[in-house]
């Protein structure tokens, strides 16, 4: 038996798969602060046998958590002697060039536990000056008064030559022994001195958080029986034991969100589809990301708390590509200033959470909404909704101002937040070169099923998947993964002019590290993936692509360079034939690979589909309007099903929506395939 557990911003899942394929969900309230509290509430609720797991796997928004609230802890940078304010100056570049009063984001760290020290490393890794011990020793006389409780080393140039900061790290783990102590090439071995330094940053300033959280976790699993081998999702799209996520915290920024994104990519493999849009609403936000020839998009030009407004904070890690906001079923409906209905970002959450939770929620949610437009059934719920509240708050807080009735109220909160989200789908295809009509739309967490037909008609998309236990899929992808690590390291050469032997040794480094790593892991099945980041001789920033496998012959480079245009062009639309070309970065990604059980079959049965239906209701469709629509219960559905729209199909802690003109049928593995009509 594997296990996955998944911790959001309103609920906490849980996930089963047996050898056998057989799927157990279980879904509960996320406990804040105390989040591995939720985690065993749910495991207990499962009455799964713990002493039967193979593998335990866990994602958690802890660590996004502390950096948006600023609950990490107190944190001082070490960096070299003319370059404390790095943090402050940050980039030029400006989200928002006509606002007057912009400011930049605040650094984490104040200014006066910023500390330079003597020392100077060459771009090509030689040292220019070595570093001197005394400021080191000075500056860690002043971190203990101060009561530091974690320390990031980031010098100039360690990207090349780190034996500066190991040798800090030395001698602060001795004079400050407890304090959370995080060089920068433990995290990044990537160039770019503001980026660098904001990622060790802010991987120091969860360092002491993250590691209560594993300890105190890891603790109640042992209580709890959980003997086996226990993961934390990363935000690369796999997972690392949890001794790992101890050290590079920050590696689990998006651990969540990512698995799902990774779920979709092996479902579309499996039902043979690699042109995907992974679309999962949870209670707190909606996120979306695209799935390219059965490849899942990496970046690590990642940001948190990134607007039209705000320039946000540079975390240089790989990172699954994911456009997130903050509209869930749990996002707050509000009125604004100029009178006009905001839905989100801020979340009613678990705790009071939305008013038909019945918990003290005075404020209405997109959940509320959708139960007035008969979306969702009131029986539906765990404790008994209070329907006249509900009603009562959407008229207050919307309706009353509007000049609404509750009705009107309740459909334009939906069209709001759908707004919302279809504008999140247009950032990550339409804005990416990606035309949506030749995408699948796969549609999970507790309200995807329920606004994917809406939005798949807004783009043009003519094929939905809703995959089974849809609500709980992200821990679900949790159990597809494999172990992973990435080792990127800058070189900037022409690519002709790049000798091979050179490149072959910066490979061979790269693979002898991640050996080592995953020997430690005791996994030796390995499998590896080859990546440059690249550009045009002149330009600024890079592109991706994935490269043949070393040595690279003139054969291979041809192949890189043919790659790399071809890519540029999706890009930018242009590509520029007889200017050299420039690698930056080698990236390689290793993958430890552990067994996984073949997705479950069901039987295909014959029969009238009627008898799935469990009522019939009103319900508000977006394009249509309110229709008279049969409610089907989905674990009635068994496959070969299939069934015209507009229909409802209930199940545990979600409702998928087929409007009129679309058609439903139940593929063998017991997913809902939802296609529309070609006119």
């Amino acid at each position: 038996m594997r296990i996955a557990t998944d911790i959001g911003g309103t609920f906490t899942d849980l996930v089963a798969l047996d050898q056998q394929g057989k799927v157990y969900t279980v879904k509960g309230d996320t406990t804040p602060p105390d989040f591995e509290r939720g985690v065993i509430q749910v495991l207990e609720k499962s009455g799964l046998d713990p002493a039967g797991t193979s593998a335990f796997i866990h994602g958690t928004t802890t660590i996004i958590n502390a950096l948006t609230e600023r609950k990490g802890a107190k944190t001082a940078l070490i960096t070299t002697k003319g370059f404390r304010d790095v943090l402050e100056i940050a980039r030029c570049n400006r989200p928002d060039l006509f606002n007057l009063v912009f400011s930049k984001p605040r650094p984490f760290i104040p200014r006066y536990l910023r500390f330079e020290v003597e020392e100077r490393m060459s771009p090509e890794g030689g040292i220019l000056v070595p570093l001197n011990r005394e400021d080191v020793v000075k500056a860690a006389e002043v971190l203990k008064k101060e009561g530091v409780e974690a320390v990031a080393i980031c010098f100039i140039n360690s990207y090349a030559n780190d034996i500066h900061e190991r040798q800090t790290a030395a001698v602060l783990q001795d004079l400050l022994p407890g304090v959370f102590i995080t060089p920068s090439g433990q995290v990044t071995r990537e160039w770019r001195e503001y980026e660098r330094t904001s990622t060790v940053a802010l991987n120091a300033y969860v360092g002491p958080v993250a590691s209560r959280y594993i300890h105190n976790l890891e603790q109640e699993l042992d209580k709890a029986g959980v003997r086996s081998g226990k993961f934390f999702m990363q935000s690369n799209g796999g997972t690392t034991p949890f001794g790992g996520a101890k050290t590079t915290p920050i590696n689990m920024v998006e651990s969540g969100p990512v698995a799902g994104v990774f779920g979709a990519a092996v479902l579309g493999k499996a039902l043979g589809e690699g042109q995907l849009i992974a679309f999962d609403v949870g209670g707190t936000t909606a996120k979306c990301s695209l799935i390219d020839r059965g490849e899942v998009k990496i970046t690590t030009s990642y940001r948190i708390e990134r607007n039209d407004r705000n320039a946000g904070y540079p975390i240089m890690i790989p990172v699954v590509d994911i456009v997130e906001i903050g509209n869930g079923g749990g996002s707050i409906a509000w009125i604004d200033d100029t009178g006009s209905l905001k839905v989100g970002p801020r979340s009613a959450g678990a705790l009071p959470g939305p008013v038909a939770y019945g918990r003290g929620g005075l404020e209405p949610t997109t959940t509320d909404a959708c139960l007035v437009a008969g979306r969702l059934s009131p029986v539906n719920f765990e404790g008994t909704v209070d329907m006249a509240a509900v009603e009562a708050a959407l008229k207050k807080r919307v309706g009353s101002p509007l000049g609404m009735d509750v009705k009107e109220a309740a459909v334009s909160v939906i069209r709001v937040a759908e707004s919302n989200m279809y504008n999140a789908l247009k950032l990550i295809s339409v804005r990416r070169g990606y035309d949506p009509r030749e995408f699948t739309l796969v549609a999970f967490g507790g309200g995807g099923p329920m606004h994917a037909a809406a939005l798949a008609g807004e783009l043009g998309i003519r094929k939905i998947v809703i995959p089974v236990a849809a609500a709980v899929f992200s821990a679900w992808g949790m159990l597809m993964t494999d172990i992973r690590h990435d080792y990127i390291r800058t070189k900037i050469s022409l690519l002709d002019e790049a000798l091979p032997q050179e490149l072959d040794r910066l490979w061979e480094t790269l693979l002898v590290t991640a050996r080592e790593d995953f020997a430690a892991h005791g996994v030796t099945d390995m499998l590896y993936d080859y990546y440059a980041d690249m550009r045009y001789a002149g330009q600024e920033h890079t592109v991706k692509i994935q490269t043949p496998a070393p040595s690279w012959d003139q054969a291979a480079k041809a192949e890189i360079i043919k790659r790399f245009h071809e890519t540029h062009e999706h890009y930018y639309t242009y590509r520029l034939e007889g200017t050299p070309v420039e690698i930056v970065n080698l990236h390689l990604a290793a993958h430890g690979r552990m067994d996984k059980p073949e997705l479950h079959k069901l039987p295909i049965r014959q029969g009238p589909v009627e008898e799935a239906i469990k009522e019939r209701r009103r319900v508000y469709f977006t394009r249509d309007g309110w229709q008279d629509t049969p409610v089907y219960d989905r674990e009635a559905l068994f496959a070969g099903v299939k069934l015209q729209g507009p229909a409802l199909i209930e199940e545990k802690a979600a409702a998928t929506l087929v409007s009129a003109g679309q058609t439903l049928r139940v593929d063998e593995y017991g997913n809902l395939i939802i296609e529309t009509e070609v006119k």
